[in-house]
């Protein structure tokens, strides 16, 4: 029995191998799809079973490159798409889930940031070369330690060595950022210091998470950034400042009290990002076409979907993700569907209904 991750950050499972085959001969899951057997605790891509091997990487198929790092273009339609449904943004429950977080995982988070402070203080006495160090690289550890927290909040294996992931997964974009944001934003401060505060909030809060995640070019991530936070600008200086001053309310305790705090203010930051760019497709299905709908039959309902959900066509009937968001109506169809169906996110039985939704979302037509 196994189960995978689907793009809605849901657990789908437990389910058999053979369902499992299905859904990847369907597109609902690929090699990067998280998965893991029953009895595991390691949750790692299905591009790593063995026993899906043959139907991952067909008989006489040449490896692929690592796909290309997205352009400015396409961050700009992922930008307008965002944009366009106006999302909103709790900074109040962002604190209160990063709290929790925080407490569930305190030695783990509360070590990777101690180290990351311990590491940039050592940079700022370096002589001479010290304090441009630990500026230009101050995306690269901000990075490596939201990239540690992200994979908590996602239920992923994470250690304190992640604090280090800005240098092996992305190092060029993420140095080439802090070298970039450091230098605007301090001629912006300068000049006058509007401009360097705006560019200050409309920058650090998510280009790494942006360029580590969505695998995003420094440049496209930095006016990905830019153009999705002025959209609510205040409310992003709002969220800054008080992860600010969270982080200082761990001074009045001899500096040992921000251990407590500043993990609480890196945590706000990482779910902010995942409520704002993570119901948001994958960046890089905006460079492919979509494939072509299967035909529904009226008398067995569709599969759930595992991929980033798409606008459902009229009439065609709602997907899991839809059906979860809906309530008690949408349930009730998925629970027509029967065990066959795929197995509904966080529970034990392929055929249970689904949970409620934390924070309810619009309901479902009819």
């Amino acid at each position: 029995m196994y189960k995978i991750i689907g793009a809605d950050e849901r657990e789908y499972g437990p389910v058999p191998l053979e369902q499992v085959r299905r859904w990847i001969a369907e597109r609902r899951a690929d090699a990067q799809t998280k998965g893991r057997a029953e009895g595991s605790s390691e949750w790692k891509p299905l591009g790593e079973f063995l026993e899906l091997a043959d139907i991952l990487t067909p008989k006489g198929a040449v490896p692929q490159a690592a796909p290309p790092k997205i352009g400015l273009a396409d961050a700009e339609r992922l930008a307008a798409e965002i944009i366009a449904r106006d999302y909103r943004l709790d900074v109040g429950d962002c604190f209160s889930r990063s709290w929790h977080l925080v407490r569930d995982n305190f030695l783990l988070l509360a070590g990777a940031t101690a180290l990351t402070l311990a590491i940039g203080g050592v940079l700022w006495f370096v002589p001479a070369l010290g304090i441009p160090t630990a500026a230009f690289l101050a995306l690269v550890f901000q990075g490596g330690l939201q990239w540690l927290f992200l994979k908590r909040v996602r239920g992923e294996p994470a250690n304190i060595g992640d604090v280090f992931a800005g240098f092996s997964l992305a190092f060029v974009p993420l140095l080439l950022a802090g070298i970039v944001v450091h230098v605007l934003v301090g001629i912006g401060l300068l000049l006058c210091i509007v401009p360097g505060v705006y560019l200050f909030v409309a920058w650090r809060l998510f280009v790494p998470l942006l360029i580590l995640d969505k695998k995003l070019e420094f440049w496209p991530a930095m006016e990905l950034s830019r153009k999705v936070v002025t959209k609510h600008w205040w409310l992003y200086f709002g969220l800054i400042l008080l992860a600010i001053l969270v982080g200082l309310l761990g001074l009045m305790g001899c500096f040992v009290g921000i251990l407590f705090t500043l993990p609480i203010a890196v945590g706000a930051t990482v779910y902010a990002y995942l409520d704002v760019f993570g119901a948001e497709p994958d960046i890089n299905e905006l460079l492919a076409p979509s494939p072509p709908a299967p035909a529904l039959s009226t008398a067995t309902p569709p599969e759930p979907s595992l991929t980033p959900p798409e606008a459902t066509p009229p009439g065609a009937a709602p997907t899991l993700s839809e059906a979860a968001v809906g309530g008690s109506t949408s349930s009730a169809s998925v629970l027509e569907s029967g065990p066959a169906d795929a197995a509904l996110p966080g529970t034990d039985s392929p055929s249970a209904p689904p949970q409620s939704p934390a924070r309810s979302g619009p309901e479902n037509p009819g």
